[in-house]
């Protein structure tokens, strides 16, 4: 959720789906791996696929969430209860937070692109579109990525078979839209805040890349102190942006538990293990499967409305972002 928030790059994620996040995702923060000697766990596919289907379902958790709370108050209570469960990990690992204003103020700019302001975004979205719009919208963010790192990232060089996936992907996300027939139902205010939701992923990296690769912090530290500081963001915008909640309802107060504790929380630290183990390159492949959890759990649970063009435009957003992430061959 990102999914991440989403978005496959080279290192663990702080977003989610990317996925994702995701994303939130992908890989958020390009930071040295959490030192350490190798602990046996389950199998590498296990976490794989039990990332997979968290970060597939935190779009139905957003959707479920804002059937109680407006949505800046689904992105603070998912914050709020993701940062809890990293720092639990943090003092078990006996890590410490950040010292440096610089490198707080840096986080405070990544918390913003990666977190505050996609997560908020994906919320609002989902009032007026399906989860699994979103869902798909969040399997975009490659797109932009590839798009950004043409003018922000001068060493990662394009090549033809990354401009095919751009223009690909540009196709799919108007073949799920179903742009001969008027968007086919979607709102399209909606569709835009979701696709705004995973550029802001893409942003986010690339300044993470350029700032805090090479911090000397873990990534467990980075993204403690990322989440926090998003959620202290939240906690002064959200009274700003929509009346304080006057009730508690059940279900979506516990949409927004699983979408923090699990979907944000959780999920950070089955990537980083995930990545640890089999490397960034597996570990990101996650992207790929967000959306097909998405359309699943959307479609079976929430009775939401499939037609042939939302699979069949899914299907090659994810092939032109997978052709964006496809590197020459080394001799």
């Amino acid at each position: 959720m990102s999914s991440g928030t989403t978005s496959p790059s080279s290192a663990p994620s702080a977003s989610s789906a990317s996925p994702a996040s995701s994303a939130s995702s992908s890989a958020a923060l390009s930071a040295p791996s959490d030192a350490g000697p190798a602990r046996r766990g389950p199998d590498w596919r296990i976490k794989f696929g039990v990332l997979s289907l968290i970060w597939g379902f935190s779009f139905l958790f957003i959707k479920l969430g804002t059937d109680g709370f407006a949505p800046p108050y689904v992105s603070f209570g998912r914050m709020f209860f993701g940062t809890a469960v990293l720092l639990v990990a943090l003092v078990v690992g006996r890590q410490r937070l950040p010292r440096t204003p610089r490198t707080w103020g840096h986080i405070a700019v990544a918390a913003f692109l990666l977190n505050t302001l996609p997560f908020t975004l994906f919320a609002y979205s989902e009032l007026t579109i399906s989860s699994t719009l979103a869902g798909i919208c969040n399997a975009t963010t490659p797109l932009w990525g590839m798009l950004l790192s043409l003018v922000a990232l001068s060493e990662d060089r394009p090549t033809r078979r990354r401009f095919a996936g751009l223009g690909l992907g540009f196709v799919g996300v108007l073949t799920v839209l179903g742009a001969w027939q008027g968007s086919s139902g979607q709102d399209p205010a909606g569709t835009l805040m979701a696709l705004v939701a995973s550029a802001s992923y893409a942003v986010g990296w690339i300044y993470v890349r350029r700032t805090l690769s090479g911090s000397g912090h873990s990534n467990l530290t980075l993204s403690s102190s990322q989440l926090l500081t998003g959620t202290v963001q939240l906690a002064v915008a959200a009274p700003l942006l929509a009346p304080l909640p006057h009730s508690l309802p059940v279900v979506p107060l516990l949409a927004v538990f699983a979408l923090g504790a699990l979907g944000t929380g959780l999920a950070f630290l089955l990537q980083f293990g995930l990545v640890a183990e089999v490397g960034p390159t597996t570990a990101t492949l996650t992207t790929y499967f967000i959306p097909v959890v998405a359309t699943a759990a959307g479609v079976a649970l929430l009775g939401e409305r499939l037609t042939w063009n939302t699979p069949v435009g899914a299907l090659i957003v994810l092939a032109g972002a997978a052709l964006t992430q496809s590197r020459p061959r080394k001799s």
